[in-house]
């Protein structure tokens, strides 16, 4: 019974600190879009179609902040 209460606890905190990593990840994800997009309403919510695009279309990690600045400069105004 003491090993199920340890594995039941260990997994637990495995899946709690895994939850955690991806909600931090996708915080700054949405940070770093909504930064480029400074005080402009319409180019924010520009930029977080942008980033849903670049999710839905597996742009990795380390190339994310130059596909995002790259979607910021093509933004005309409406």
């Amino acid at each position: 019974m003491d090993y199920f209460i340890i594995a039941s606890l260990t997994c637990a905190g495995l899946y709690f600190h895994w939850w955690l990593f991806v909600r931090i990840k996708r915080w700054a994800d949405r940070d770093l879009a909504l930064s480029l997009a400074g005080k402009d309403a319409a180019k924010k919510a520009y930029m977080l179609q942008r980033l849903s695009e670049a999710q839905a279309g597996k742009v990795k990690r380390r190339e994310l902040q130059a596909w995002l600045e790259r979607a910021a400069a093509d933004y005309r105004a409406p």
